[in-house]
């Protein structure tokens, strides 16, 4: 997807900020298109476009007065754009207007209690009727003076100049972050910031990026024919129905099946694409070749890189059987760009390495297509519901890509391979069976490389643990573990232990994220 320029939008300035994702996330929920770009690439044409009806200035780890760490052009300033910034962009706005900004005496991570000092178009109906509201701090400096022509909104203990706000020139700040869940009413905040303030139209919906989508599809590849890899998740087959929409039959999909699948999830993958959907589907049964290279490699990063190499290796020889391909298209999704570098250029740190992220070799020379790369999972859902792709296809819990071999910590091997593909079975089967899977947003069941004593009638056994994790999540970018009750774990515990040879003993992984990752590896 390309960030369309006829669609009024706004404008989001990333300074590096962990929630920058999810301001862009906030603007889309509320029906409107917003942009990221990094501080380091704005240009003066992103910005005076008649599109970008406002801007946001994102929080980040950088301290105002280190000026070789960030970029600024004070021309921003200039433009007749409503401006709102939050935390350090709060800090910078005002710093670049003339007031000041120093070291707090007292650090506010958390909540905190802001009180009301003064009436603004964007904390219409935010307060409670004692004109408080608790919100969510990080920062360590804070704003000491206004600028000229500002006036206080709220303060804090802590912050004097909580919100700030200029109504004539739009321009207001934010001591802290109106785009998380714990910021009470976070949301009407960006909703007055928009609609009141901006007077944006909503343009962001499941239809309207349907038909953006596919319109961007026709115009980048024309009548030219396209190859998609499909592996039966949500990803990449509503990236394959929403291309399929644009190209009709010029489409064909690659879906190899690596060995580290679910149980009996080629199978469903050919009935629905091949059978149902009567898509050109080529199937590859490369099992023994994965399992093969990945013979007593334990690194998970290792493992991730095998698995793409031969990935492509594989794809790339099927791939040239269709003659005069000209384009290869992916599942990529935001969140899968942005753990794997910086997709602004900002100081946010590479935590892993993702399959799908990182180009295509050179010998391929295909031109890559990710319609949905600027999506979060949420939306890519909504969307594939609007392509008429079945709910059960839709609200399947996400796959990674290296598919079983990273719920399999250490090395594999075709039976840890086998257990794992029956331990998920039972633990996703019980789920449905109570009605928890659809309150789920990703369940599993990975095998550790530790192996305990148990007791099996009079027989000693020495087996592998079952691990079980199931998450709630917005986006994937954060995760809470889901609570499941002491009846629901006895009996799926028993049921693995009893059913599966291979297994004595089933735990249940109650850590969050941050500071886990959603997978094991």
């Amino acid at each position: 997807m390309s960030l369309n320029n006829s669609l009024s939008k706004i404008l989001i300035i990333d300074f590096g900020s962990q929630f920058t994702q999810l301001i862009a996330r906030r603007i889309r929920e509320l029906g409107v298109f917003s942009e990221i770009i990094s501080h380091k690439k704005i240009k003066k044409k992103d910005i005076i476009t008649k599109n970008t009806r406002g801007i946001i200035f994102s929080g980040g780890p950088l301290n105002v007065y280190e000026n070789d760490r960030f970029i600024f052009d004070k021309k921003i300033l200039q433009l007749d754009v409503p401006i709102l910034g939050i935390c350090f962009g709060h800090q910078i706005l005002s710093k670049e207007l003339g007031g000041k900004v120093k070291k707090s005496r007292f650090r506010e991570f958390g909540l905190a209690e802001i009180k009301k000092k003064s009436n603004s178009f964007l904390t219409k109906n935010f307060f409670n009727k004692n004109g408080f509201n608790n919100v969510w701090m990080s920062h360590a400096d804070q704003v000491s003076k206004m600028p000229k022509n500002f006036k206080v909104i709220a303060s804090s203990n802590n912050s004097k100049f909580a919100i700030i706000a200029n109504d004539k020139k739009k321009f207001y700040g934010v001591q802290f972050h109106p785009e998380v869940t714990h910021t009470h009413k976070g949301k009407i905040l960006l909703k007055n910031f928009l609609f009141i303030i901006c007077k944006i139209k909503k343009n962001w919906s499941p239809k309207h990026q349907k038909l953006n989508l596919i319109r961007e599809i026709k115009e980048k590849v024309g009548k030219n024919k396209i190859i998609c890899g499909l592996s039966g998740g949500v990803d990449s087959s509503v990236a394959a129905q929403l291309i399929s929409k644009a190209v009709g039959k010029n489409l064909t999909c690659i879906f190899v099946n690596n060995g580290l699948l679910r149980k009996n999830e080629e199978f469903q993958v050919i009935n629905t694409f091949k059978k149902k959907l009567k898509f050109n589907l080529i199937y590859v049964n490369a099992e023994k070749e994965f399992i093969e290279k990945l013979k007593n490699i334990s690194d998970p990063e290792k493992k991730r890189k095998i698995i793409g190499n031969l990935f492509i290796k594989i794809f790339d020889k099927y791939a040239k059987k269709i003659k005069n391909v000209k384009f290869l298209a992916q599942g990529t999704l935001y969140p899968d760009v942005i753990e794997s570098k910086s997709v602004t250029g900002s100081q946010t740190s590479k935590i892993k390495s993702h399959h799908n992220v990182g180009g295509l070799p050179r010998k391929m020379k295909l031109k890559l297509v990710e319609p949905l790369k600027y999506l979060f999972k949420d939306e890519v859902r909504k969307l594939g519901l609007e392509l008429n792709l079945s709910k059960d296809l839709i609200y399947r819990h996400p796959f990674p890509g290296p598919g079983l071999s990273i719920r399999i910590p250490g090395s594999i091997n075709r039976e840890k391979i086998r257990i794992l593909k029956e331990a998920d079975f039972y633990f996703i089967n019980e789920l449905k069976k109570s009605k928890l899977y659809n309150k789920i947003w990703q369940a599993y069941a990975a095998l550790l490389p530790v192996k305990t004593v148990g007791v099996m009638g009079d027989n000693r056994t020495y087996e592998h643990i079952c691990l079980l994790r199931a998450i709630t999540s917005e986006d994937g970018m954060t995760a809470d573990f889901y609570s499941l009750d002491k009846k629901f774990m006895q009996n799926i515990s028993n049921k693995i232990v009893n059913n599966i040879k291979g297994i004595n003993r089933v735990v249940y992984d109650i850590t969050s994220k941050p500071p886990s990752t959603i997978e094991l590896e």
